[in-house]
């Protein structure tokens, strides 16, 4: 089958994605959303900006500056300050551009004749596919807060949303709930459904012995300290950095000699914001992104890991934390209670509760037996369910019954 993905193809959760369908002898034809280099499981590849995608978040490339590398870095330092305002402007002049890429994208679809095209994600990617009139069928993937949080964003952010979910003929989701929101926002209630992780499973052995193996690298951490950490960066709307922020010098009182490692938050104004403010500077580690070795390793040596959001689907890093053995704590919400069972195999915390939090940490450090008893809940929920192969198995039965239809 020759499937056409339209994705960022920067992204992890894409890469593993073709990865899972490259080892199905699916063709691929990769449309990416962001300037990126050609993936090795991509047979096609197209690079296609949607929606001022050079605008938002963490979009521009890391390669060189045309002038030599000083231009780069003040254009980081201006998306970082002003993402925000950034993604209004992409609420609202966003989906007026769309049109004009749309005919670029038919114009590829026309060159390439997919018997399938699957956008990862909603806004903007699938979006595109609402201008599509062809007669290739369709497919879109929900990210846990295209719904909640980016079809709020304006009028036009809803009307295509809307448009989006009626226009596709197959829902892929990483929960329940967003299938049912997804039905609810106008598609089809016969059409075939998927429920899988979004990277396209966890490679359950994989992850381990890397963990394990990288462990070696890791004497930069202090011995005898606790380690907390949080893989998910600043997502606004979404992750409530600054609940975990403020709850850090609550649990110190009870834990000084804790280290909070922050993922992909160095050089971000706002996190040296919270550490001057707080005063938190000598238990608090922000680190640029890093590999996802490291990140399994860092892991599986931490007791814990914070996940503080208020629109979410099933964050990776909370799968890949749970298969290393991590304690989770994560935001109370709807989706996070499909994975996580309060006081079983992780705790649950108001997403607006510093002080909430900082008593789920806490009793999560003090308490061994519950973090080493919910290791092993963890473990066997992601062989049941999150497991690669097992994923890719629906994965490939979701597309035969798709193209069938």
């Amino acid at each position: 089958m020759k499937i056409l993905i339209l994705a960022d193809g920067r992204s992890p959760i894409t890469l593993n994605w073709l990865r899972s369908l490259k080892s199905l002898n699916h063709q691929i034809v990769l449309v990416s959303s962001y300037p990126c280099e050609q993936p090795k499981e991509a047979d096609e590849f197209f690079i296609l900006p949607v929606a001022f995608s050079g605008l938002s978040g963490s979009s521009i490339p890391k390669n060189k500056a045309k002038d030599g590398s000083k231009s780069e870095g003040s254009d980081r330092t201006f998306i970082r300050r002003f993402r925000p305002l950034l993604i209004n402007f992409r609420y609202i002049l966003g989906p007026f551009s769309l049109p004009l890429t749309a005919r670029k994208f038919n114009r590829i679809v026309s060159q390439t004749n997919p018997d399938l095209i699957h956008a990862l994600r909603i806004p903007y990617e699938g979006m595109l596919l609402s201008f599509y009139h062809g007669n290739i069928p369709c497919a879109v993937s929900i990210w846990g807060n295209d719904i909640t949080l980016h079809a709020q964003g304006s009028a036009m952010m809803r009307q295509l949303t809307q448009k989006t979910l009626k226009k596709v003929r197959g829902l892929a989701a990483d929960t329940n709930r967003d299938i049912r929101l997804g039905k609810n926002w106008g598609f089809p209630t016969d059409e075939p459904v998927l429920v899988v992780p979004g990277n396209g499973g966890i490679d359950f052995t994989k992850v381990r012995i890397t963990a394990e193996k990288e462990q070696v690298g890791l004497n930069w951490l202090p011995e005898n300290w606790n380690i907390v950490i949080n893989p998910r960066g600043f997502r606004p709307g979404s992750v409530r950095n600054d609940t975990f922020f403020q709850s850090i010098p609550l649990i110190l009182r009870q834990f000084p000699n804790t280290l909070f490692l922050c993922c992909s938050m160095a050089g971000q104004p706002e996190a040296d914001a919270w550490l001057d403010e707080l005063q938190i500077h000598r238990n608090t580690m922000l680190l640029p992104t890093i590999p996802q070795e490291l990140l399994w390793s860092l892991f599986s040596r931490a007791q814990v890991t914070v996940s503080i959001s208020e629109h979410d689907g099933t964050p990776n890093s909370l799968l890949e934390a749970m298969t290393c053995g991590c304690f989770p704590v994560a935001g109370d919400i709807e989706s996070i209670r499909e994975w996580i069972t309060p006081g079983i195999n992780g705790l649950l915390v108001d997403p607006n509760n510093p002080e909430q939090l900082a008593s789920a940490v806490i009793s999560a450090l003090l308490n061994e037996k519950l973090r080493s008893d919910a290791a092993e809940i963890n473990r066997q929920i992601i062989l049941e369910r999150a497991d690669s192969e097992i994923v890719r198995t629906e994965i490939e039965v979701f597309y035969n019954q798709f193209v069938s239809n």
